[in-house]
């Protein structure tokens, strides 16, 4: 052995008055257990060392699971939060026509979507001037045309909520603005006894807002609460 010392006497002391910080730091234990195990030659196989830095693998996914579930945690708490100051402020309405503005004005501004369309059934022929003012936010359509639009013609059982990308030129829904309307949830409504269903359609030019993969739970919420919001003024 050498007569000079490798570490000097400050360097061991701050070490010997504080080992954790040593064990703690993982670089420093990293290089530690390669040169033992350079020390130790080829032939030896360290089940120690295997182990932890099976350990430490093993750790590493927990702390990634970790930051995914706050994150998920994080961002339900920001969608539901969201949802809910839509319902209040769809809520203040005292008059119909001013709901309807609502809906694609400050409602469409908190739920971040570039257009909203209400859909209304109706087996009657006639134009009716009121809904025509209205023509930027509420269409009516003939009996089985939402659950064509929402099925896309197939036989299949309209959902109460539909998320999908969408790309189209078709201004039946969206006017001016289909051809930049990349997403949609198609939120199916039922209007009670006696009444045709409906419709309410948000269109976002992002195509990732609304895809098949998400979850539709408050969605769901917030079509349950609009159907009966409308049941109130259709009464």
């Amino acid at each position: 052995m050498s007569s000079d010392p490798l570490l000097t006497d400050d360097v061991r002391s701050k070490i010997m008055s504080d080992p954790q910080a040593v064990l703690e730091d993982q670089d420093i234990m990293r290089a530690l257990i390669t040169a033992n195990e350079a020390t130790m030659g080829g032939n030896i196989v360290d089940l120690r060392g295997i182990a932890m830095d099976r350990l430490e693998a093993r750790l590493d996914r927990l702390e990634d699971t970790h930051r995914n579930v706050i994150a998920a945690a994080y961002e339900n708490l920001a969608g539901t939060n969201q949802i809910h100051r839509a319902i209040l402020r769809m809520m203040d309405a005292t008059r119909f026509e001013p709901f309807l503005r609502d809906l694609r004005g400050e409602v469409a501004d908190i739920l971040r979507v570039d257009a909203v369309r209400l859909v209304l059934e109706s087996a009657s022929n006639e134009a009716d001037p009121a809904i025509a003012q209205l023509s930027d936010i509420l269409s009516v359509a003939e009996p089985g045309f939402v659950q064509d639009y929402i099925s896309l013609g197939r036989s299949a059982p309209a959902r109460q909520v539909t998320l999908r990308q969408v790309s189209t030129d078709d201004t039946e829904i969206f006017g001016d603005k289909a051809s930049y309307i990349r997403s949609e949830a198609c939120l199916r409504l039922d209007l009670g006894v006696g009444r045709l269903p409906g419709m309410l359609i948000l269109g976002s030019e992002d195509p990732h807002q609304f895809t098949p993969q998400q979850g539709t739970d408050l969605l769901t919420f917030f079509t349950g609460v609009f159907e009966r919001v409308m049941r109130r003024w259709l009464s």
